[in-house]
């Protein structure tokens, strides 16, 4: 019997969507995800993001099954969604939400880690920045706020797209370091896109798309 570790978290069968008919982007992805990091790499127009808000949930595909923690994504979306941290980047923010309110809103959920939450605020240097709203803050700033909630999340399939844009070389290093601590945890999928391979990362699975 495989480790508890080495259990597939989330499951990718036949995976079909296209922007436009008879344009598929994906035709027939199939993969299973187990708990550590795992990547989705390809250059711009590969569909990095999109299938990112495939599995998030937030893009119905037209063909396939999505099965995080054994809910269907289409037989039982809320079950599903309840497990999936993604919120795009490019997303706007509401005009007076602070980190602080978001964090705070986001610490209802069952799997929320206060204590990674203050850790990585502490990392990123976000402390000055938590009572501001988010418009008032740098893109590089924004980016950062976005991470330390992902990271702390707790969710079993957390998705994070292009996770180095905006940042300095300082966070950048900070980032690998905490990826590399809560991929270790067991029990969560950290599912990046990027470009290219992120530093020297354990990665699990590597999912490369054709452009």
């Amino acid at each position: 019997m495989p480790a508890a570790e080495d259990a597939t978290i989330l499951q990718i069968q036949g995976l079909c969507f296209g922007h436009a008919p008879q344009q598929p982007l994906f035709a027939q992805v199939g993969a299973n995800l187990h708990a550590g990091l795992a990547l989705i790499v390809g250059g711009e127009g590969s569909g990095k993001t999109t299938l990112l808000r495939l599995l998030a949930g937030e893009l119905a595909p037209q063909a396939g099954r999505l099965v995080l923690g054994g809910a269907d994504s289409a037989l039982q979306p809320q079950a599903y969604r309840s497990q999936v941290f993604w919120r795009s980047p490019q997303a706007d923010w509401p005009e007076q939400l602070t980190p602080q309110d978001w964090a705070a809103e986001l610490a209802a959920g069952a799997r929320w880690q206060r204590a990674a939450w203050q850790a990585h605020v502490q990392g990123f240097g976000l402390d000055a920045h938590l009572h501001k709203p988010m418009y008032q803050l740098s893109a590089g700033s924004k980016r950062k706020v976005l991470l330390a909630a992902a990271l702390a999340s707790g969710a079993p399939l957390t998705l994070i797209d292009e996770p180095e844009a905006a940042l300095d070389k300082a966070s950048i290093a900070y980032l690998h370091q905490a990826l590399e601590r809560h991929g270790a945890e067991g029990g969560r999928v950290l599912l990046l896109a990027h470009y290219e391979r992120l530093g020297r990362l354990h990665w699990q699975q590597v999912l490369e798309l054709a452009e």
